[in-house]
């Protein structure tokens, strides 16, 4: 089956652009957003709608596959592309791209993905959220004109095996909003909430008094509604604040991590983040110091690494150093998603965790396409998207894992 033709739309993404540099330089924030000039290329606002460009690749018999370009929240930041913006992009779509790409046979994924991946444009390599939503019209293509799921088409393609159960969710809400809570708790969800802690004085606290705050009411709150068989992970993301609230000194920063597992007890503490360095290097040594010093004081939690391990190599190399305890695999940061498929199957080599990522600004097709790259890799668990509803993506994923599992079976049976 070959590509007859391929059309764009402009669409919104499930979430926002924020620029961190901004806001680390003191934008003040004002309800949603943010008062304050910004500071990386692209943003008219510190914080401003994102967009996607959604690729659709008609097919010879008329079907229709597609796939969203989308980018990360903190776009332009620790070493990620620059604010993707569609005036910067589709005529390069419309035109060399869409020449690339019509009467490609889609009978396989990967090479077609990796040649995607792999194009430059004066000189440089596309933009990640390019690559990201092209190379999931591919898998979707392949999927279509093959009639088997996505999750198959990897499974058979990349030589691993499709799970057989759904892989857990981390579910990603805002801290501000109990009701939120209570029905991510009522839903059993794996690990939660994936809050976010962005600046030191409004969400840490000076002494970082709120956030040990925080973890002892999500504890309190999850024990007084859950099931008594249910006990979820508690995940925190801090977006360098500890870092910034204690600076080098790690063996005061791994205690106060000690007092935030106390106040979380008895459920186990994931923290994604404490600290982001100035380089790739500082930051693979101070996540190994810090997983060390954890360590020897008998401190139960996990380092989740994302900043600075934005590629493929990133992934790679903090897998192979034992940097963190998990990876974020950010998956619009990656590129193409024969990137995410690799990096999955490249920490369960390497005996590290994963997280099979992304980021509330991405799309519903992103995700489910996200949650057919879980299926057939089996990462730890992955993160719920798009948005920060955490109910709309826990429906989105957990019913396109349970419609592919179910015609997965259907074929077996």
């Amino acid at each position: 089956m070959k590509i007859q033709d391929v059309v764009y739309a402009v669409g919104r993404s499930g979430f926002m652009n924020k620029d961190l540099a901004a806001i680390k330089a003191g934008a003040k924030p004002n309800g949603s957003i943010y008062d304050g000039e910004p500071v990386l290329p692209g943003f008219k606002r510190v914080m401003q709608p994102g967009i996607i460009i959604s690729v659709m690749l008609v097919l010879e018999d008329g079907s229709v596959a597609f796939g969203d370009c989308a980018d990360v929240i903190l776009t332009g930041f620790a070493g990620r592309d620059p604010l993707f913006r569609e005036e910067d992009h589709i005529d390069f779509l419309r035109n060399e791209m869409r020449d690339f790409l019509v009467g490609k046979e889609l009978s396989a994924f990967r090479p077609l993905a990796e040649a995607v991946d792999s194009m430059k444009r004066d000189g440089k390599p596309l933009h990640t959220a390019i690559r990201y939503g092209i190379t999931q019209a591919i898998l979707d293509g392949v999927a279509v004109a093959r009639r088997i799921t996505m999750a198959e088409v990897i499974a058979s393609e990349y030589g691993c095996e499709v799970s057989t159960s759904p892989i857990p969710i981390l579910a990603s809400i805002h801290k501000e909003d109990p009701g939120q809570l209570d029905r991510m708790v009522l839903k059993r969800i794996a690990l939660l909430p994936h809050a976010s802690f962005q600046l030191v004085e409004r969400d840490i606290g000076l002494s970082g008094e709120k956030l040990v705050e925080y973890a002892g009411h999500l504890s309190r709150r999850i024990t007084e509604i859950r099931d008594p068989d249910y006990n979820p992970r508690i995940h925190l993301d801090l977006y360098g604040t500890l870092g910034e609230l204690f600076g080098s000194d790690l063996e005061r920063l791994t205690d106060y991590l000690g007092t935030v597992a106390e106040a979380a007890s008895p459920y186990k503490v994931l923290i994604e983040t404490p600290v982001i360095a100035k380089t790739q290097d500082a930051q693979i040594e101070t996540f190994i110091t810090i997983r060390k010093l954890l360590k020897r004081k008998g401190i139960d939690i996990g380092i989740i690494a994302d900043e600075w391990c934005n590629t493929l190599e990133d992934i790679k190399r903090f897998a192979a150093q034992g940097a963190s305890d998990f990876v974020q695999i950010k998956t619009p940061d990656l590129g193409g998603i024969n990137n995410s498929i690799e990096a999955v199957l490249a920490c369960r080599r390497n005996g590290m965790g994963c997280c099979l990522g992304g980021t509330a600004n991405e799309t519903d097709k992103s995700a489910r396409i996200t949650t057919n790259i879980a299926l057939a890799t089996q990462p730890n668990f992955m993160l719920s998207k798009p948005g920060l509803g955490g109910d709309e993506a826990v429906m989105i994923q957990t019913n396109e894992m349970a419609r592919t599992l179910a015609l997965i079976g259907r074929q077996v049976h």
